[in-house]
């Protein structure tokens, strides 16, 4: 695991600011934090530097691109190579987490429909024991806070 970056205040302004929107200039960010471009660009780099900006995402309304039906899936298999493999070629699933307790894996999953997604699920069988826990609502998601 590697060691904590030691930030500051102003990294964190910096941070949150990229966080609510990644297509934020930097001369507003100065604007904001009352630090000139060229302090604030330097700043980022570090940023970047450090690992601590990973990358710069765009975020999709799920909705908007038909998928309208969000699920998490607890999975037990003792396939793991091939388990991650399919998944990570299978477009329904966005993320998957290794876990403890009786499963071993969680995945979130994207589906157009309740049948594509119990098609998925059919074909998750291969692999081992799922568990489906369908999204009602979504109160928030990604919330990070600094």
């Amino acid at each position: 695991m590697q060691n904590a970056v030691k930030l500051d205040e102003i990294d964190y302004k910096i941070m949150n600011l990229l966080y609510e929107n990644a297509r934020i200039s930097v001369s507003e960010i100065g604007r904001i934090i009352s630090m000139t471009q060229p302090a604030v660009k330097e700043r980022m780099n570090k940023l970047e530097d450090q690992g601590v900006i990973a990358a710069y995402r765009t975020k999709f309304e799920p909705a908007k691109i038909n998928k309208n039906i969000q699920a998490f899936i607890m999975f037990k298999t003792s396939q793991c190579s091939d388990f991650i493999q399919y998944c990570n070629a299978a477009p329904e699933v966005t993320d998957l987490y290794r876990i403890s307790g009786e499963f071993n894996y969680m995945m979130k999953v994207m589906s157009d429909s309740m049948d594509s997604l119990a098609a998925f699920l059919d074909s998750l069988m291969q692999f081992g024991l799922s568990s489906p826990l369908i999204v009602l609502k979504s109160e928030f998601e990604e919330k990070l806070s600094f």
